[in-house]
């Protein structure tokens, strides 16, 4: 907890807090911590929370998470309805307007039209909670099923097109909205929040955290007493600013600090890390442990629905494509290199701890149950495999940054002292370059592929479909706004560009669900217009349901659809063209002082080979390299970065040409994708 809960709170009065109702969602504790960013206390609870309980314990208001639920699915989460009628101000967010919505006769319906990203939506000004705020706002939408009757007594104070984006009853006060205020892509979502706390549940701002360093100092001595601490350091921010913390609060003999590398690393990597490691007083240990993980394997539930069922052996971490197992391979092969470490040392295993950088995105992804009892798993983190949370079970893994968020984690090691360019090195994961590189041994294309090709095709060529009739043009009609239809005609009408579905897939969260699938890739003989590709990078995934990422291909159209993969794993070779890639990408960003532009930019090789006529026969044998720019300040949501206005032009086209000197480089594509509906990685 990010700060004390007791009737004192660092010398001030504090009786007030708002429950937070956690449906699932991938934000609930975002929710929780701008609650408190605002001076006003909170507490996670679960969604079925009876409604005397929260009045008995004095909660001021309540806020009802989003989730991946369905309202009217017969497996919906359980809740106490009587909350709607306690006297409380709620207020619920996606799902939770749903909730709301539901309890008061009104419909909840799944729709053709999707909503994943940031879009504008219009809101009733004289509604209390959109006070002081412009009629048109850009927020966060990311949900399948919208309201399609609003029920009695509450009345719909905001629109996203045709879909309902807030409802309300103000006499009650009760306020419901489809998009999400509590992340940074709802650009005034803390002024809603704060209209919400303040002007509508009249709480006061007197709740005061506790410092950031403070709690976690005093987190660590609790956790770890006299035992030693086998720090696990990766050299990115989030292990540096926890190494540093158990550096200051525990005997400098109590903590390890182990830098492994595992052969997935980027160009020189490692020894720039034990180098700025030794620069803050840490003494690292490397150990090199490539083949080990090269070679690596581990066992899974054959049923991925049933962590209790019988167990399988995977394929080892080379020859395997499958992202959660390759996940789980290199998660735990971390904690046998991690074991023969403290073997090496002569330490017994049960008196060592494990020391972790985990952040609260990583908790949420992985759908811990430190984060949500009912999250989606987006992906398995390397840190919350299941060896991992049997180690926290046993009570044996310190954790001083699980609460917490990036720019928190940054604004701690400014705290401690750390240097700039550390605590602002772009985010590198624990795996590496594994989870860049698209393993494929085959292409993916199930029943959909053909017809969502087509789909893409009408969409490209818009202006001109329009004018004959084709059964899968309702389609697009049903799921894009009459404004969304009328960009398609105009951006159609100059650009002519070429959209290919490709036979791989990546990761996304849609709905705060995991999605595996397909992505497009849009191409064009005339320079690109940035704006017009960004734009359609938000209404192709709307229509096709199938599509979690939009990029754009360097190189002039592509003339031939693409149908095969060429074979690609974590062998040597491949992990070396992408390591060159990665290094000459970045090289250009530092050279042209852009690296502060972006939050991040993974560099990611997929199997894919363009330009082959398939008349030719010629085989599959190159790959390809997009670049991801991200920009965000939370890692729960981001955007792209839009080139020629985030970052310049010029810059993007000499990434592009730099990277395509490395060989066997087909095409370099730049991701168009925000999250949601794209993950930050591909994998």
């Amino acid at each position: 907890m990010n700060g004390s809960s007791s009737g004192l709170v660092n010398g001030l009065s504090s009786h007030e807090k708002v429950a937070i109702l956690d449906a699932g969602a991938q934000y609930g504790k975002v929710i929780d911590r701008k609650v408190r960013e605002l001076c006003v206390e909170s507490e996670i609870l679960p969604l079925d929370t009876p409604a005397f309980t929260l009045k008995e314990n004095g909660y001021s208001a309540i806020i009802i998470s989003g989730g991946p639920n369905s309202v009217y699915a017969e497996d919906a989460p359980m809740y106490d309805p009587t909350i709607f009628r306690c006297g409380l101000p709620i207020l619920g967010i996606c799902y939770g307007m749903q909730m709301l919505n539901k309890e008061f006769s009104g419909s909840v319906e799944r729709k053709s039209v999707r909503e994943d990203g940031q879009f504008t939506i219009s809101v009733d000004t004289t509604c209390a909670l959109f006070k002081g705020l412009k009629p048109e706002q850009d927020v966060l939408l990311t949900h399948g099923d919208s309201i399609s009757k609003v029920g009695q007594s509450l009345k719909a104070v905001g629109h996203s097109g045709n879909i309902v984006a807030a409802i309300a009853n103000e006499k009650q006060k009760l306020y419901g909205v489809q998009f999400h205020p509590e992340v940074d892509l709802t650009e005034h979502g803390l002024q809603m929040l704060r209209n919400f706390l303040f002007n509508i549940a009249l709480c006061k701002a007197e709740y005061t955290m506790k410092s950031r360093e403070t709690e976690c100092i005093d987190y660590i001595k609790d956790t770890v007493g006299g035992h030693k601490v086998l720090m696990l350091v990766s050299g990115g921010v989030d292990s540096t600013v926890c190494a540093a913390l158990l550096h200051k609060a525990l005997d400098e003999d109590q903590v390890i600090a182990v830098h492994i590398d595992n052969g997935f690393m980027r160009k020189k990597e490692s020894q720039r890390v034990e180098e700025s490691l030794r620069n803050i007083g840490l003494k690292l240990r490397v150990v090199n442990a490539a083949h080990t993980f090269y070679s690596g394997c581990t066992t899974l539930p054959m049923c991925r629905s049933d962590p209790n069922s019988r167990k399988r052996k995977t394929k080892t971490l080379t020859t395997t494509s499958d992202p959660e197992e390759k996940r789980r391979i290199i998660g735990d092969t971390f904690m046998r290199v991690a074991n023969e470490v403290i073997e090496e040392l002569d330490l017994k295993p049960e008196e060592v701890y494990l020391g972790q950088g985990t952040l609260r995105p990583d908790l949420i992804e992985s759908a811990s149950e430190l984060a949500s009892n009912r999250a989606d798993a987006i992906k398995t983190h390397h840190n919350d495999t299941d060896l991992v949370r049997e180690l926290r079970l046993q009570g044996r893994v310190v954790e001083p940054l699980k609460d917490f968020h990036k720019d928190e984690v940054r604004c701690i090691g400014n705290d401690l002292g750390l240097p700039a360019e550390l605590v602002q090195r772009h985010p590198f994961p624990g795996p590496g370059l594994a989870i860049r590189v698209i393993c494929a041994d085959e292409p993916f294309m199930d029943r959909g592929f053909a017809e969502t090709s087509i789909i893409l095709k009408i969409i490209a060529d818009f202006s001109n479909a329009v004018k004959k009739p084709h059964a899968l043009l309702n389609r697009i009609r049903d799921s894009t706004s009459d404004q969304e239809q009328d960009l398609l005609t105009r951006i159609s009408a100059i650009e002519e560009l070429t959209a290919t579905l490709l036979p791989i897939k990546t990761v996304g969260v849609q709905g705060d669900c995991r999605t595996y699938s397909y992505i497009a890739a849009l191409s064009s003989d005339r320079e690109p217009d940035w704006e017009n590709l960004m734009t359609l990078a938000k209404i192709i995934p709307r229509i096709c349901h199938n599509i979690n990422r939009v990029v754009y291909a360097f190189g002039g159209q592509i003339q031939h659809p693409v149908q095969e993969v060429t074979p690609t794993f974590l062998t040597d070779g491949v992990l070396s063209t992408l390591r060159q890639a990665d290094y000459l990408a970045h090289q250009v960003l530092r050279e042209t002082g852009c690296v502060a532009k972006v939050s991040q930019m993974p560099v990611v090789l997929i199997p894919i080979h363009f330009d082959r006529d398939p008349i030719d026969s010629q085989p599959s044998c190159q790959r390809s390299i997009v670049i991801r720019t991200f920009i965000t300040a939370d890692f729960m949501t981001g955007i792209p970065a839009t080139p020629g206005k985030q970052i310049p032009k010029e810059v993007v086209f000499k990434i592009a040409r730099q990277v395509l000197t490395v060989p066997g480089i087909s095409r370099v594509l730049y991701d168009l994708t925000a999250k949601p509906p794209g993950t930050t990685e591909w994998e």
